[in-house]
């Protein structure tokens, strides 16, 4: 019994003590990149031409190894860009093709395309929902929308838009979700139909979103600043959500922001949070790579950017009340 005993109280040290193996970028004569580990192994050999700067020797940072460019013999995958591998050397999937690069994360997942099909991974490269429909949205606010038989058609500004096929809406998990017949205000409005309000919360969940709640008349006064158009008090409201969980190599909740419509604010990164697993320390994300600043240090700087905007733009509709 007593070794037992002993064995279980093991465990967790053990995984506690075990840290995440260095790996690194490195270049070959011919300019192709592939991933070693710090002692030199080949994790991933040199076979990818890479579009972004990218130096040898540079560290790999995350929990995936992400290769933005073509892999030599393979032909491009429609509608992707990019490679990603585990940091073992597996190969997981390819993103989804979006503003010349590899898609960005939202609500907690990115999507990616398989045999012409799209689905979502999540930050680990663990693929959460399957690709299986022509193409999908991003999430906002718990949803996203897809559709089948539907075709990418260019548009004279040399962007492409979706046209025809059979849309529908999905919830994080992939199932198809079924407008409302009624609605309330908590409801979400997508292209004219009402979807029920997906978030729900435990009591410690409740209590981070109140610290942003505290914040929301200051937070909206800074985000609406430099508008030019007035804004009335219920047009500023914001709404503030945890769109992602603690999870395996991301101690945090993430909060996003959303406007009156509950749409996410036109930012890929600003006016998004991040906060501890025990739910008492506050952060904003600085950058793509969710460089964190202290939420304190972060609201002064805020705050001494819009009122030197003000101070600029005297004539400016939206005040910021400090």
């Amino acid at each position: 019994m007593k070794k037992i005993l002993f064995t279980i109280l093991l465990v967790p040290i053990l995984s506690f003590s075990q840290k995440k193996e260095n790996l690194y970028y490195f270049k070959s004569k011919d300019s192709l990149v592939g991933v070693k580990n710090q002692t030199g192994k080949i994790i991933i050999p040199a076979q990818f031409r890479i579009f972004s700067v990218l130096n040898d020797g540079e560290k790999v940072e995350g929990e995936t190894i992400h290769f933005d460019g073509e892999k030599v013999g393979q032909e491009r995958e429609k509608n992707a860009w990019g490679y990603i591998y585990d940091r073992k050397g597996k190969f997981l999937y390819q993103p989804f093709l979006y503003d010349n690069g590899a898609d960005y994360f939202s609500e907690g997942a990115r999507r990616l395309v398989k045999n012409g099909k799209v689905g979502f991974a999540d930050r680990n490269g663990k693929i959460v929902i399957q690709p299986e429909h022509d193409f999908v949205s991003p999430f906002n606010y718990g949803y996203a929308v897809f559709c089948d038989g539907c075709d990418w058609e260019k548009t004279n500004d040399e962007h492409k838009s979706i046209v025809g096929g059979k849309w529908g809406v999905m919830n994080t998990k992939g199932q198809t979700v079924q407008p409302l017949t009624q609605h309330s205000g908590n409801d979400v409005e997508i292209d004219g139909k009402y979807y029920p309000n997906s978030f729900q919360y435990t009591e410690k969940e409740k209590n981070i979103l109140q610290f942003f709640n505290q914040q929301s008349k200051k937070l909206s006064d800074i985000y609406y600043v430099n508008f030019f158009n007035k804004f009335s008090d219920d047009e500023k409201k914001l709404f503030f959500e945890i769109v992602e969980r603690p999870m395996e190599n991301f101690p945090y909740y993430q909060v996003n922001t959303y406007d009156y419509r509950k749409k996410e604010l036109d930012m890929l990164y600003r006016f998004k949070f991040l906060v501890s697993e025990d739910g008492k320390t506050f952060y904003a994300i600085e950058d793509y790579n969710d460089k964190k600043k202290p939420f304190g240090n972060w609201l002064k700087e805020e705050i001494k950017s819009a009122e030197a905007f003000q101070k600029e733009h005297p004539d400016s509709p939206n005040k910021l009340i400090n």
